[in-house]
């Protein structure tokens, strides 16, 4: 299955005053090669494996395979990941007809908070909160599985 995502930054915490769902999400990867990365997510009480492919040139399509796996499993998978475990508070916003998933990351990548919408096809409008700042899609150092192997706190200002 393809799926097509755009990513920013965000602007400012008025997100929370509109969020519907929060969940605590803690991931790790199998595999950071970035032809396949191979990522074990536990999100809440559930536990979910997933096949990225590389993406095209633009960074926003690219292969996505998940499937759901029991939370002991992923609980065992997490304990074999590779370099740093990815912890992030995941809130749910809906903007007029999509959803945002906006990620406030904890531990070694805190003060990162970043913004991803899903569409139908790269050319789809959407509406844009307030609070969505720079758009980073396409910008490596913002996947998850860059994160884990440089994480934000080790960043130059």
């Amino acid at each position: 299955m393809l799926e097509v995502e755009r990513k920013f930054l965000v602007t400012s915490q008025a997100y929370k005053n509109e969020t519907k769902t929060r969940t605590r999400i803690v991931q790790g990867f199998l595999n950071t090669d970035p032809e396949r990365t191979v990522r074990v997510r536990i999100k809440g009480e559930k536990g979910f494996l997933t096949v990225k492919g590389k993406g095209n040139d633009t960074g926003t399509t690219r292969f996505e395979w998940e499937k759901e796996i029991s939370f002991s499993d992923a609980t065992d998978l997490i304990d074999l990941c590779e370099a740093v475990i990815l912890e992030k508070i995941r809130y749910e916003i809906p903007v007029g007809k999509h959803v945002f998933e906006v990620d406030e990351f904890l531990g070694e990548n805190k003060g990162l908070t970043v913004a991803e919408i899903e569409l139908q096809h790269e050319d789809e409008p959407f509406e844009k909160p307030n609070w969505l700042g720079e758009e980073v899609t396409g910008d490596n150092r913002y996947y998850n599985s860059q994160l884990s192997q440089h994480p934000y706190r080790d960043w130059e200002s």
